[in-house]
């Protein structure tokens, strides 16, 4: 899928560069740190706010759909028949679409979904970034690191664990997330049940809610991701795992109490690189020219420049980068990052943990560190992490269960 154009979105100029960095995410207002807080208040919970103008009700079930990207579900409506009905419907002030967090990647924005802060707090940054405990690239996704304790990576209380009090709060969601590193930073506080298919989920689903006492539910589905980053968000195995997502909101619908709000959203969008726009960036020297680590993903790459790195080196290395590629990225460093509040409002220890330099993808390029990542890397046909509206742009889509003739606000 073509993302040439540039994020029509407000722009914060970047000195010396061009094409101008988009706007920042709409933390505190329209993103995915506002899911988990608006359902909480629209429960009537104490202690939040409901931003994003959910109908009230006693029970919600959040759906995050791992992948869908707002463009992509427009684009292959004809392939969801249920969503394309709710969609149809209309939901009053409920937006229709959020911003995921920055970087575009899972551990950010599922940080952001589980706790409602921006990753400048929360400290999920990126796919792997620098720990500087450690002076070492750590990953926030898979197997953390030994020598990374989630609870002080991510401190704060999460969604859930503030709602459990007042309420029933469930994950459901694969068995291998329960007691996940990434679980244990950013969605701890719940009852966790588990499924291998997502006909098992949904039964589990409609089973934990059946009491019908005031519930707060968490639905996983990473199919769709899984299937895009192996063959492509323009693949037949992408279109029939929305098509499985179609019908597993289907059955929610049937399944869940009357009057139960369900909300399907995603973490981030994507888009399918070309093997030939796959680039080892390390095989180019001035593209590497100061740098102790690199870091991110290929779509939003962290560069972290020795402790002795001066405004000059830095400045060369922004040289560098735009002289290689142009217009088809984002080449700007921490300090525009954070004026330009990509990153939300920031905790200071989260900071060194952000790249000295970050490369934001502009077009279908895919930017590796081959000296550090494995082959099957380049592999990858979907990708995601940067700032184009393909991948940051996620649909939110609110219903009652019983189907569109039951959704209300």
């Amino acid at each position: 899928m073509a993302t040439s154009e540039p994020v029509a979105q407000d722009t914060v100029p970047v000195t010396g560069a061009i094409p101008e960095l988009p706007g920042a995410p709409l933390y505190g207002s329209k993103s995915i740190a506002e899911v988990f807080t608006s359902a909480a208040a629209s429960m009537g919970l104490p202690g939040f706010d409901n931003k994003l103008h959910l109908p009230a009700s006693q029970r919600v079930c959040v759906v995050l759909a791992d992948g869908l990207g707002r463009n992509l579900l427009k684009q292959k409506a004809a392939h969801t028949p249920f969503l394309r009905s709710i969609a149809n419907s209309g939901q009053g002030a409920v937006p229709v679409w959020l911003d995921s967090a920055f970087p575009s990647t899972t551990a950010s924005s599922l940080a952001s979904l589980g706790t409602g802060r921006t990753p400048g707090e929360h400290g999920m940054v990126g796919y792997d970034v620098l720990d500087p405990a450690q002076d070492k690239v750590v990953n926030l996704l898979g197997n953390w690191d030994a020598g990374v304790d989630p609870l002080r990576w991510q401190p704060f209380p999460t969604i859930f664990e503030r709602v459990a009090a007042d309420a029933d709060v469930v994950t459901v969601s694969l068995p291998q997330f329960g007691a996940s590193p990434m679980t244990r930073a950013a969605l701890r506080g719940s009852r966790f049940v588990s499924g291998t298919s997502l006909h098992a989920r949904t039964a589990m689903a409609g089973e934990e809610m059946a009491a019908g006492t005031p519930s707060l539910m968490y639905f996983y589905v990473n199919e769709l991701d899984k299937a895009g980053h192996r063959y492509g968000c323009q693949s037949d195995r992408w279109e029939h795992q929305l098509e499985e997502i179609d019908s597993t909101v289907k059955r929610l619908s049937a399944s869940l109490p009357a009057g139960t709000t369900i909300l399907l959203t995603g973490d981030h969008g994507m888009l399918d690189v070309p093997e030939s726009q796959r680039i080892d960036y390390s095989a180019d020297p001035a593209l590497i020219a100061g740098v102790r680590h690199t870091a991110g993903e290929p779509r939003m790459v962290h560069l972290y420049l020795e402790p002795d790195a001066r405004e000059l080196d830095r400045d060369a290395l922004l040289d560098a980068w735009r002289a290689r590629f142009g217009d088809r990225i984002w080449a700007f460093t921490r300090g525009q990052a954070l004026e330009a509040g990509l990153f939300g409002v920031l905790r200071p220890e989260v900071s060194p943990r952000i790249g000295d330099v970050m490369i934001a993808a502009r077009d279908t390029l895919a930017l590796y560190d081959v000296r550090r990542v494995r082959p099957t890397a380049l592999e990858v046909v979907g990708q995601h992490g940067s700032l184009t509206k393909a991948e940051r742009e996620v649909p939110l889509l609110c219903f009652q269960a019983g189907g569109p003739k039951g959704r209300r606000g």
